[in-house]
């Protein structure tokens, strides 16, 4: 009978593991090691111009610190990688050398054709119980943007636009941003 291990790995035992093998990228779920694909162009595309609208905002106001897909621990046995991460400067002390030490301020997923139930349930889950304050979600084949506040320990709705509407949301309430500028122009 062969010997079936049940041990979880833990967040530092995976952050021990070193880079990501080409073409994917790793997290850990309840201590299990997760894979998935690497981005698609209209993924990556949304992930560039929305860090360069929110890196602008932040740069002019000096409101914290603005990463893109980084380990970010957010118990004992999970560890993230949001696709565009922001900690307000109060906060920054959870930015560490190897991964992020804590939640960040703002986690924001945009689902891929594989990613929809892990980013609407999954993550959705994870991010509210680990206390991430505000959670975006872009959708680019709908072409929509959704935002949630973390309230009382449960994620409140308050925010959504679609196509090229212009929106606010939480936590950045004076800035606009154009959704027409996320997505990415079809090539003929």
């Amino acid at each position: 009978m062969p010997i079936v291990s049940t041990t979880k790995m833990t967040a530092r035992q995976f952050l021990e593991l070193g880079e990501d093998p080409p073409g994917v990228r790793l997290e850990l779920v309840n201590g299990e090691v997760a894979v998935s694909p690497s981005p698609t162009p209209d993924h990556s595309n949304v992930v560039v111009q929305l860090i360069v609208l929110l890196e602008t905002h932040n740069h002019e106001r000096d409101l914290g610190e603005l990463y893109q897909d980084v380990d970010t621990i957010l118990d004992r046995f999970n560890v993230r990688r949001p696709d565009v991460l922001f900690f307000f400067k109060d906060r920054s002390h959870l930015v560490g050398k190897k991964a992020m030490e804590g939640p960040p301020d703002l986690a924001v997923e945009v689902i891929s054709p594989s990613s929809t139930e892990v980013d609407r349930e999954d993550k959705f889950e994870q991010y509210r119980a680990a206390g991430v304050r505000f959670y975006w979600i872009i959708d680019p084949q709908l072409r929509t943007i959704d935002a949630w506040e973390l309230i009382d320990g449960k994620y409140v709705h308050v925010g959504h636009a679609q196509g090229t509407a212009t929106v606010r949301l939480p936590p950045f309430p004076d800035l606009e941003i154009p959704l027409a500028r996320l997505w990415r122009r079809k090539r003929d």
